[in-house]
């Protein structure tokens, strides 16, 4: 299985143009990997639906009658959405300020924003603005303080 995950597959296109046709002459261990493959892109719920079926196609074309119709209702609303996206950072506009050509890329961006604001806030929890002086910090400035005093 870690061959075949290894293996570059070309993204199917939506229009169905680049699909393999499925075929009887295919050897049982085609058939094998195929399964492994299929059933290794599927999320868990969906998994334990089609557990029992062990022929591709079969469970190919189970899933394209499954979710065929998203092409039509779901896909036009999402392909707007994603045309018409508009990001709000009120701050500085610093996402609307880049020009994002792939999803990839905005999502990248906002993970790493999201990381930096929760280490931000972790260390405001761990100290809040206003909270007395690390004992440290504190101690060391008695300490210039108490120098400066005897000079």
């Amino acid at each position: 299985m870690s061959n075949l995950s290894k293996l570059e597959f070309v993204a199917l296109d939506i229009s169905g143009k680049n699909y393999l046709s499925w075929g009887n002459e295919a050897s049982s261990q085609d058939k094998a990997k195929a399964m492994i493959f299929l059933r290794h892109h599927l999320d868990e719920g969906v998994k334990v639906e089609y557990l029992t079926v062990k022929d591709p196609l079969e469970l190919w074309t189970g899933l394209k009658e499954r979710y065929d119709h998203l092409k039509a209702t779901v896909l036009p609303r999402a392909r707007y959405e994603w045309m018409h996206l508009r990001l709000q950072d009120f701050k500085t506009q610093q996402y609307s300020e880049r020009d994002f050509k792939k999803y990839s890329e905005l999502i990248s961006c906002l993970l790493v924003a999201e990381q930096h604001n929760t280490l931000l806030l972790k260390n405001h929890e761990a100290r809040p603005t206003g909270s007395a002086p690390l004992p440290e910090a504190n101690m060391a400035a008695k300490r210039d303080k108490s120098e400066k005093n005897t000079e």
